[in-house]
């Protein structure tokens, strides 16, 4: 299975050396809402304050938009049919999927040491020490694996990358923008506040804040609640649970559509 895998991703990243474009948007997305936010919204809600604030959440929204280059990939190898050619091969499904994955978190890896480097350009610090900040990518590492595989159930599931795409950002988006990526759950109205306080994308960013020492801007209601108080470990047990149920799903959709 390692085998197979292995041979996905070499497959994988030589077509992003084929076609550089792939690498661009993996990078130049990110920037974009680094400074969209840090500067655009930045000005009117903290400034330097709030951009320390942003950047677990922009971290965090990335990893979630990745997904979406996991769902192309496999419903483009689907309507392509590169998954029929697969099957004639000696090879294990999971590798299939897998290698998907891996080659796909590659390029958010590297995405993510871009925005690094940007938040550092902008004025994000590490105010903890080297040991929690490596804890807090770790987290982030984790959820973009949670994240590769709901990508890879949807590009499965969808009948081509059109409609892929569709259902992918149909979820994304309320999942991000619902949560305390770039705002505070307590500013949020009684109805929609318990929604953003429990989403995952909510426990990442505000365990990342804790490791990293980010402090909320002065104007923002502190985070409270059972999540913020154990974000570390529901974050984690997030992205175990979207794994235990993702990985076996994307198996079952892979042998029912190759059948």
């Amino acid at each position: 299975m390692l085998t197979d895998t292995a041979v996905i991703v070499e497959r994988n990243l030589l077509t992003v050396r084929r076609v550089p474009t792939l690498l661009i948007s993996a990078t130049v997305q990110p920037l974009m809402f680094v400074f969209l936010f840090a500067y655009v919204f930045g000005a009117t809600l903290g400034g330097g304050a709030y951009r320390e604030y942003l950047m677990a959440g922009i971290f965090t929204q990335t990893v979630v938009f990745n997904a979406a280059i996991t769902t192309a990939g496999l419903a483009g190898d689907m309507s392509d049919g590169i998954i029929d050619r697969l099957r004639s091969l000696p090879m294990t499904r999971l590798g299939v999927i897998a290698g998907r994955v891996t080659s796909d978190m590659l390029l958010g890896i590297v995405g993510l040491g871009v925005m690094v480097i940007c938040g550092l350009a902008v004025g994000w610090r590490v105010r903890a020490s080297m040991f929690d900040a490596l804890v807090a990518f770790g987290l982030i590492v984790l959820f973009a694996l949670a994240m590769a595989w709901i990508g890879a159930v949807t590009g499965l599931a969808a009948p081509n990358v059109e409609v892929a795409q569709s259902i992918g950002f149909l979820w994304m988006f309320p999942v991000t923008f619902l949560s305390s990526a770039f705002i505070s759950a307590q500013s949020l109205p009684s109805l929609l506040r318990p929604i953003a306080e429990w989403n995952p994308v909510t426990a990442v960013a505000t365990a990342c804040r804790q490791k990293f020492g980010n402090a909320s801007p002065p104007d923002f209601p502190a985070p409270s609640g059972w999540v913020a108080q154990h974000a570390v470990g529901y974050s984690l047990a997030c992205s175990v649970a979207i794994l235990v149920v993702c990985v076996p799903l994307s198996l079952l959709l892979y042998r029912r559509s190759t059948d």
